[in-house]
């Protein structure tokens, strides 16, 4: 993107005209429309007035780095709220799985495969997004560091609320209360594989940050 078009986009962001910009700097409105149309760059020492005016570096003015950076930040958001929409839509397909093959089609043990089965490919994805499309590395070191990660908790409340759904249901619709007490057995191991996954992805970054201060 050309500094023209970088001044008309910081200018329509701050919501002022050519003129008001203009007055600001001590310049002709002309001279504006000339900067953003590309037919002239501003002068050296109108560089740092720009900066100021916008709150923005020289960096960001010139080259339009920031803008590039905070794009991605945009897309990466919007890719990881996307995914998550569909986990949480997963995870309420598993219970209707479950419901329609208890009470429609007399199959609960089919059901239950099939809640565990969707249950583990939205967990799945949100684990992916939080890695891909998570924050960068320096925001996360303070939350890699606090006990609990707050994406694993979410996982985990989850699963332990679907799972208590799930036994409550399948309990109700088949009796088989002496059996169903296995679905708890069955959250604590996926709560368990969520949390180690985590935890062995801080780790690996542990070593890796050691190894990096090493060198």
């Amino acid at each position: 993107m050309a500094i023209g078009n970088r001044l008309y986009n910081l200018r329509k962001e701050k919501n002022i005209s050519q003129e008001e910009l203009a007055n600001a700097l001590d310049v002709s409105r002309q001279t504006i429309s000339k900067w953003e149309t590309g037919e002239s760059t501003p002068d050296f020492n109108k560089i740092c007035p720009l900066c100021e005016y916008f709150g923005i570096t020289s960096d960001e003015l010139l080259s339009g780095k920031q803008n590039i950076i905070e794009a991605k930040k945009e897309d990466k958001k919007a890719k990881f709220a996307r995914n998550l929409a569909i986990s949480v839509g997963l995870y309420i397909l598993s219970l209707v799985a479950i419901i329609l093959c208890a009470a429609l089609f007399e199959q609960p043990i089919i059901g239950v495969s099939l809640f565990f089965t969707i249950i583990a490919i939205a967990t799945g994805i949100i684990i992916y997004s939080s890695i891909v499309y998570g924050k960068t590395e320096k925001e996360k070191v303070k939350e890699e560091k606090e006990p609990k990660n707050v994406v694993v908790k979410g996982i985990t409340e989850i699963i332990g609320i679907a799972g208590v759904i799930t036994y409550l249901l399948v309990s109700f619709l088949t009796g088989a209360w002496h059996i169903t007490w296995i679905i708890f057995i069955a959250i604590g191991l996926l709560n368990a594989i969520v949390r180690l996954i985590f935890g062995l992805k801080n780790d690996t970054k542990e070593e890796v940050e050691e190894d990096e201060d090493e060198e």
